[in-house]
């Protein structure tokens, strides 16, 4: 023991001597690289840059007549906080600033004495946004203007003006609002957030509860989050400190310049817990110039409905790898089938540019301008081959589905096959009739599905539809039954079926699966 006390003591004195005397000493080599790669960082200074932008960003306060009284963006405090009874005067007198006109506080407008009546409760709420244009055009959430039947822009020298929507878009939960002002009004500009990476430093400006004018700073944690609130999904997400009443503000580079706008939280306890999600600029800046520009959207429109290329679709179609997007309908007189486009079909590129998986195409075409011939390449039969699309317009195809008229369907005699744990029989009267499916639906029906097995795997259950069978149509089980036999002769380990989904038009999809060998 006392031979290894006096050897550590002997190490150390010969550590303590190379210092002194400027000796190296052995170091982890990945340590020291790290540090040699990555110089260290304290945290940014924002105290001028929020200066400069705090007077562009504003507070909005909206009525909103509604008969249950929530609110998106109306904080609630829990009861047993500590902070309630400030945060319950602090808003009542904020809502109170934000009425205007004549009206005293606490009117809640309603029937001809004044009297509020239950279908026409008022009810006020808070959101942000920012000034994008110095004559008066403020960009918020949808979600914070939907509905209102009054908006107030608070500014942050204490400036109250009354604003006008000029257009908003669900679908993006963007709007863009308008103010006349006196004077000449400060502006942020938006970047470029496709250059924003993970990991840069991201500065948030808004009025959460209320409170307004407030700046937190975070980082970019993440990009390409689908929180499954619209079609368009891409957000951006941070920790920089978002709470209710953040909506619609702008969140910021270190340059300044607006990367994404604030729109939603995670959020088990209604307050921020790092999880925060922005649209970003890029999204956000096409938008904003039409609602502008038209009061509304117009966005590109194909026709086709589509999904993932899953690896085992991959395999069965013969593709070297998942990617693309999978149409799995089109849409009668569409854009899409006036090109040629044809369910199975995998669009891989989409004017120049490369369809990595299918959340990319309804962005990309939504992009486009209406109109515009555009080169679109897919994959068809494991070949890759050009088309030409000419772009409808989104808003247009949404009325054309919604007319389409059902077609009914032929007469087919009721055959049954048992096949990869299905019981599919031929589409009858009474069949359609018993499991509710489409008029316009043909092909063969799943009547029964086995406890286990390749298709309860992949979701199938009676009343599911089979459309089409190793990429050839279906009007009857034999169809099925001739398709997997001819899969397993030519020594494919699955079959591609496109199913409807308990009998219904509107969802269809591709599903593969696996033959038994």
């Amino acid at each position: 023991m006392k031979f290894g006390l006096n050897a550590k003591k002997l190490l150390g004195a010969v550590a303590v001597s190379a210092l002194m005397l400027g000796a190296p000493i052995a170091t982890n080599p990945f340590t020291a690289q790290a540090r040699a790669e990555v110089p260290l960082q304290g945290l940014p200074n924002v105290a001028d840059l929020a200066e400069k932008l705090l007077p562009a960003v504003v507070e909005i306060s909206v009525e909103s007549k509604v008969n249950d009284g929530a609110s998106a963006d109306t904080p609630k405090i829990p009861d047993d906080s500590p902070f309630k009874d400030f945060f319950d005067q602090f808003l009542k007198k904020k809502q109170q600033e934000g009425q205007g006109g004549d009206n005293k506080p606490g009117d809640q407008g309603g029937g001809d004495n004044g009297a509020p009546s239950p279908d026409d409760r008022v009810v006020n709420s808070m959101g942000s946004g920012f000034i994008v244009d110095a004559t008066g055009l403020i960009v918020t959430n949808n979600h914070v203007v939907e509905g209102a039947s009054s908006i107030s822009v608070h500014m942050q020298d204490g400036t109250i003006m009354k604003a006008e929507l000029v257009g908003r878009d669900p679908k993006t939960d963007l709007a863009v609002i308008r103010v006349k002002p006196e004077k000449t009004l400060p502006t942020v500009s938006f970047g470029d957030s496709d250059k924003t990476r993970i990991g840069e430093w991201a500065l948030a400006i808004g009025n959460p509860f209320g409170l307004g004018g407030s700046v937190s700073l975070g980082i970019i944690s993440a990009r390409n989050r689908d929180i499954n609130s619209g079609p368009y999904d891409d957000y951006f997400q941070t920790d920089a400190a978002i709470n209710k009443g953040n909506s619609g503000g702008p969140l910021f580079n270190m340059s300044g310049e607006v990367v994404g706008i604030n729109s939603a939280i995670f959020s088990p306890s209604g307050g921020s817990v790092g999880i925060g999600f922005s649209i970003p600029s890029n999204t956000a800046k096409n938008v904003v110039n039409q609602l502008v520009k038209f009061g509304e959207t117009r966005r590109g429109w194909l026709g086709v409905k589509i999904q993932t290329v899953t690896p085992d679709i991959a395999e069965s179609m013969g593709l070297t790898k998942p990617h693309g997007a999978l149409v799995a309908d089109v849409t009668k007189g569409s854009p899409s089938e006036k090109a040629g486009l044809l369910a199975g079909d995998v669009i891989i590129q989409f004017g120049g540019r490369a369809i990595v998986d299918s959340k990319e195409l309804p962005r990309v075409v939504a992009e486009t301008e209406v109109g515009k011939e555009v080169d679109v390449k897919i994959v068809r039969a494991s070949k890759e081959m050009d088309v030409k699309v000419t772009l409808g317009r989104l808003e247009d195809g949404e009325k054309l589905v919604a007319q389409v008229e059902a077609k009914p369907a032929p007469t087919v005699a009721p055959t049954t096959v048992t096949v990869l744990g299905m019981t599919v029989s031929s589409i009858n009267d009474e069949l359609r009739a018993k499991f509710k499916i489409d008029e316009k639906i043909n092909g063969a029906l799943v009547t029964e599905t086995a406890t286990s097995g390749a298709a309860v795997d992949k979701g199938v259950a009676a009343g599911d539809v089979i459309l089409e069978a190793g990429g050839k149509p279906v009007t009857s089980s034999a169809d099925v039954s001739a398709a997997i036999d001819a899969a397993t002769k030519d020594g494919k380990a699955s079959v591609l079926l496109l199913m409807a989904k308990g009998g219904k038009s509107s969802e269809t999809r591709f599903i593969a699966l696996k033959l038994n060998k």
